[in-house]
């Protein structure tokens, strides 16, 4: 098409002959391009819609064989199946646990034990160790409520005042009354 557009040029002023034939030619050749061009579109398009068309013949075809293996696996499998199933499958289970909890309890074989008695027996040990730490114990603080001593040395004579040893002796004196009282509450001897 060029080489005819460029003929028509050099003889547009030569030989209008020459040069309207080539036109001519190239208008010719120009169409006959377009159709070409237009059936090729016309086939790439035609082409596209059958690729298209095979894809969703596969695609059905693939779900119609899918759908025809799950009717095949749900005849052989309906719910009462499932569950009859479930059910033994449960029973086993709690068989196992049953035997694994059998085996796991100590035997004595033939000893027989009063659980009542471990227990209370237990009990006696615990209150003997507590017993045994109470009286190894060093004797607890006891706080005694602060009484003003200048105020109540001040209304007392000279004479009537205690020393300061003579009040240490008195506080020992009332915790060891104190030890008395909480371990007869406790049941305890001295």
């Amino acid at each position: 098409m060029d080489n005819e557009e460029q003929v028509a040029r050099a003889n547009v002023t030569k030989n209008k002959r020459v040069a309207l034939a080539a036109l001519k030619r190239k208008k010719i050749l120009q169409d006959q391009l377009d159709k070409i061009m237009g059936s090729r579109m016309t086939i790439e398009t035609q082409v596209m819609a059958i690729e298209a068309a095979n894809v969703n013949m596969e695609t059905f075809n693939a779900m119609k064989i899918g759908t025809e293996a799950m009717k095949n696996i749900h005849k052989k499998l309906d719910i009462d199946k499932v569950e009859d199933t479930m059910d033994d499958m449960k029973e086993q289970v709690d068989l196992a646990n049953g035997v694994s909890e059998a085996i796991s309890q100590p035997q004595l074989f033939g000893a027989e034990l009063d659980e009542d008695e471990l227990n209370a027996e237990l009990e006696g040990l615990e209150q003997e160790e507590l017993d045994k730490q109470l009286l190894n114990a060093e004797a607890a603080p006891v706080a005694l409520p602060k009484v003003p001593v200048a105020s109540v040395r001040q209304g007392l004579s000279p004479l009537h005042q205690a020393s300061p040893a003579r009040q240490q002796q008195a506080h020992e004196e009332d915790e060891d009354d104190e030890l008395a009282e909480l371990r007869e509450s406790m049941g305890m001897a001295a």
